[in-house]
């Protein structure tokens, strides 16, 4: 049975943390299936043609195995059930794992018909600065589901919302810095003087 990593991210933008971890879920999964898409809970993001076109940019810059990554926008939605459902479509009798950030251990239960989610897949949690992993968290999950936490070592202490306020260029890739950059996608913000 074929291990599918299904990570979906708002990817506004997509950085060097994104580029890691997709980087060691090609090397962990049979197949990492990639996409961008609305987050219902985020406003003002930037259009989703872009963010996928960043996506596109940052995957051919990484040293990744032929055939093992792909970018779908045909999984791209604002439900996660809905994502799943699609890729069951895709790829029936694999063994699908959603991949999410620790950020979204403690609203995961919320999501939209979340018991369905657990039904469909299991969870990799791939850590990230700022949000802890609590016992407390995983044990929730847990009650639903299988659940891993990624054992990344080349983690990048990166976030898109991180950019968006400082236009911190080293947290992305060349091609996505021209991309941005020729777009106009994020203004710099003022400094005060």
């Amino acid at each position: 049975m074929a291990r599918i990593a299904l990570f979906g991210t708002s990817a506004d933008p997509p950085h060097r943390g994104h580029a890691a971890v997709v980087t060691w879920l090609a090397r962990q999964f049979d197949y990492v299936a990639v996409w961008a898409a609305e987050n219902p809970f985020k406003t003002g993001q930037t259009p989703l043609k872009q963010r996928f076109r960043m996506l596109e940019l940052m995957l051919t810059e990484l040293p990744l195995p032929e055939g093992k990554v792909g970018l779908h926008p045909e999984l791209s939605h604002r439900r996660s059930l809905v994502s799943i459902h699609r890729a069951q479509e895709q790829w029936p009798g694999s063994q699908l794992v959603l991949v999410i950030g620790s950020d979204l251990v403690t609203q995961l239960l919320s999501w939209y018909r979340a018991e369905e989610i657990f039904a469909a897949v299991d969870i990799l949690i791939f850590p990230r600065p700022g949000y802890p992993i609590t016992l407390e968290g995983l044990a929730a999950l847990r009650q639903y589901t299988q659940v891993e936490v990624a054992d990344i070592t080349e983690r990048v202490e990166a976030a898109s919302s991180s950019y968006r306020l400082t236009s911190g260029y080293e947290d992305l890739t060349p091609a996505v810095q021209a991309y941005i950059s020729e777009h106009h996608l994020y203004p710099t913000p003022q400094t005060s003087v």
